[in-house]
């Protein structure tokens, strides 16, 4: 319990850096912010690095390895930062790397356009479907035809590699808001911002099928924490593999699954099984439950003093960096951090898990937020 209360106590004395900062929107060239990392991501470039410092939950600020740095093998690493203070204890000139600020004081876009394309640039992994274009343009509208592609990388006709020429890679990463854990805790009320949007300008709404008490055996692909059966349709939805799932309500567990073949299911108490919705704006009911003793741990943007829990919802629903919420109430186990509205937000913007160079290839990101 000493652990926990440290850890909320800490929390508070952050909750205001979001609200205090100012609007910084300035990149420092050869400039670095020693220190200070919480993790790092990768990003082409310094500007997508800011996009992503930005959606980080507990980002302040970020320092970001250009292509042209030359000291070791880190290029296109975007390092993630913060401190007390919400500033840099340090800026250090250093060749090859830009600095910045994160944009959450700035209401930024959820859906930034990422038009830029980058040359001998390898979106490394996260691939689900290939096929053959006449150049990367086609690559690139490919990919934004595709509901499910976010980024892609292009083999040119000058490559080494002769038999792999003209082919294009569409790759994925989670539009739909992942939640680090969720646990039942007495005392708490857990939900979701009412603007989030899974998909995009695909009408009409639909559903898609749920199974109750059944379950759906193997053929697991991936398996991540979810508040409800709807929050696991929503990242079988949004995955371009998932053709079917099963989701574990004891556990908070969602199993997503692949067989094109055949979906074979059996009774089972306690899982819903279900099947994803494609091209379609998909229902968002599931945005609208509130779960009573369950906590979505992690991803704290700030928190707040707040007398109830649909108060912390629209709260969250009206801040452009909140994606989901956990209220304290006053039968919360720590007296001193009940009444307390937890807001939070995961990385939802395309994000290439790896960077590396390579020559004759083009990779770049899907247009459709720039249509």
């Amino acid at each position: 319990k000493m652990g926990i209360s440290l850890v909320l106590a800490g929390l508070l004395s952050l909750c205001c850096l979001s609200l205090c900062q100012d609007c910084n929107t300035e990149l420092l060239e050869n400039v670095d912010f020693p220190g200070a990392d919480i993790t790092n991501l990768s990003s082409p470039d310094a500007n997508h690095c800011q996009l992503l410092c930005t959606q980080h939950p507990s980002c302040l600020f970020f320092t970001f390895i250009r292509a042209d740095w030359t000291a070791d093998d880190r290029n296109f690493f975007c390092y993630i930062k913060s401190t007390a203070s919400g500033q840099p204890s340090e800026r250090a000139p250093l060749q090859g790397v830009t600095s910045g600020f994160s944009l959450k004081p700035c209401s930024p876009n959820a859906r930034p356009c990422l038009s830029d394309v980058y040359q001998n640039v390898d979106f490394f992994g996260a691939d689900y479907r290939a096929l053959f274009t006449a150049d990367y343009e086609e690559c690139q509208r490919t990919c934004t035809q595709e509901p499910t592609c976010q980024f892609f990388t292009f083999v040119d006709g000058d490559s080494a590699a002769e038999k792999f020429r003209y082919k294009c890679h569409l790759k994925f990463s989670y539009t739909a808001p992942r939640i680090q854990t969720v646990q039942r805790t007495a005392g708490v009320i857990s939900g979701f911002s009412q603007n989030i949007q899974i998909s995009q300008f695909f009408e009409p709404a639909c559903q898609g099928q749920l199974l109750i008490n059944t379950n759906i055996p193997g053929n697991d692909i991936e398996n991540l924490p979810a508040a409800s059966p709807g929050h696991c349709l929503a990242l079988c939805s949004v995955h371009p593999l998932c053709t079917f799932f099963s989701y574990v309500s004891n556990d908070f567990r969602c199993f997503l699954k692949n067989n094109l073949n055949e979906l074979v299911i059996q009774t089972q108490q306690g899982v819903t099984s279900g099947i994803p919705a494609r091209f379609c704006q998909l229902d968002n009911s599931w945005l609208k439950e509130a779960h009573e003793g369950v906590d979505f741990q992690g991803s704290d943007i700030r928190n707040e003093p707040m007398d109830n829990a649909d108060t912390c919802q629209r709260t969250c629903t009206a801040d452009p960096n909140c994606q989901f919420y956990t209220f304290t109430t006053n039968n919360f186990a720590f007296q001193d951090f009940r009444l307390r509205c937890f807001l939070k937000r995961a990385i939802t913007m395309p994000a290439p898990p790896k960077i590396t160079k390579q020559q004759n290839v083009v990779s770049g990101f899907s247009l459709r937020s720039c249509l």
